[in-house]
């Protein structure tokens, strides 16, 4: 814990960078911890107070948070759920399909190293606080790195177990159990709780080390991939990319109003003129506008779609008619084959792959 001088300095110095207030990261430890707190019996809707936010909104696959309101939240579930190695115990419970479009074009890679690089490549679309890159080490090891977004020790450990340890499960979901992390470096000190590190990753471990990274033998690059599918993995990546170019879009009026209106409005399988109609503009106008921007509404509501879809099929319950409902769909057959076609899969295959 930093002295009160340290803390008030380091606040200061995030409020003062804008990516403090840049709501763009998608909340899904913020899920993750609010899903902790119900299996718990513990109330998590005072976590959001002052924040803007309710715990009612993280359903919402077009929420962003900023890293002011993600820090906060996670900073008042550490002291509500009382619990020193949170950031393992969350991290630990992600699975491939926790990970949603991300998920689908790791698992669906050549090689388990192509389905490191995507994940890293596109990590933000999974809301990862922490930016994270590849390292080559020498011609034995390479590396998953990672470093603080903004300044802030108090939420350094928190934010690695929760990055290692989700990546070393996902990693073990890929690989099979056989997997294993040479070594785990850490830029802090080692907490009082550092047993269940050696606990969960089984490796050597370095704390007040120069670098946050999981140190990996090259020869994990190259096992390949059961669950490969070069088709659904084109497709998947494509999504994927589709959603950062509109992360670095994110905070522009007309496409986040393209995006609520096409999300809340799925059932009715929107067409473009309804939605410029919507927005008080002309059907070439709106087309000209997203184009302006980079944008194919088309395009915005295919990855609407799937996105939505996989949550569906992820959770489990309804039938594939009912989730070509859900989406406009009247007819299930047309509903799987505009799946396939984003996705290069159909439906009840994704359903498996994700399970």
């Amino acid at each position: 814990m930093m002295p009160p001088d340290a803390d008030a300095k380091a606040d200061a110095a995030r409020s003062a960078d804008a990516r403090y207030t840049l709501a763009d990261i998608p909340p899904n430890v913020l899920v993750h911890l609010t899903e902790l707190a119900k299996a718990r019996g513990i109330a998590c809707e005072r976590w959001f107070a002052g924040l803007g936010l309710d715990v009612g909104q993280l359903t919402d696959p077009a929420l962003r948070v900023s890293y002011r309101q993600a820090s906060m939240v996670i900073r008042r579930a550490l002291k509500a759920l009382d619990e020193p190695a949170l950031g393992l115990q969350v991290g630990c419970n992600e699975t491939v399909g926790s990970f949603g479009l991300l998920g689908l074009a790791m698992m669906t890679s050549r090689t388990f190293g192509d389905a490191m690089r995507v994940g890293i490549e596109h990590h933000r679309v999974c809301g990862s606080l922490l930016d994270v890159t590849f390292e080559a080490i020498d011609e034995r090891d390479v590396a998953l790195a990672a470093w603080p977004r903004l300044r802030d020790p108090e939420l350094l450990p928190f934010l690695c177990e929760e990055l290692f340890a989700s990546s070393f499960a996902v990693a073990r979901g890929l690989v099979g159990p056989s997997f294993t992390v040479r070594r785990l470096e850490l830029a802090y000190p080692a907490p009082a709780y550092h047993e269940d590190y050696a606990a969960f990753f089984g490796c050597e471990l370095r704390f007040g080390a120069d670098h946050n990274r999981a140190v990996i033998d090259t020869r994990w690059l190259s096992h390949p991939l059961a669950s490969h599918n070069p088709l659904t993995a084109t497709q998947a990546l494509l999504l994927c990319r589709q959603q950062l170019a509109n992360a670095g879009a994110h905070g522009d009026e007309l496409v986040t109003s393209v995006e609520h209106l096409l999300r809340n409005r799925l059932r009715e399988h929107p067409r473009l003129p309804d939605v410029a109609r919507t927005l008080n503009l002309s059907e070439r106008s709106l087309r000209r506008r997203l184009a302006d921007r980079g944008c194919v509404f088309r395009e915005i509501h295919d990855r609407v779609r799937a996105e939505r879809a996989l949550d569906l099929l992820q959770r489990g319950p309804l039938s594939v008619a009912e989730i070509g409902s859900e989406l406009g769909f009247s007819d299930p057959r047309e509903f799987r084959r505009a799946f396939k076609r984003w996705t290069g899969m159909p439906p009840q295959a994704a359903r498996h792959a994700v399970a």
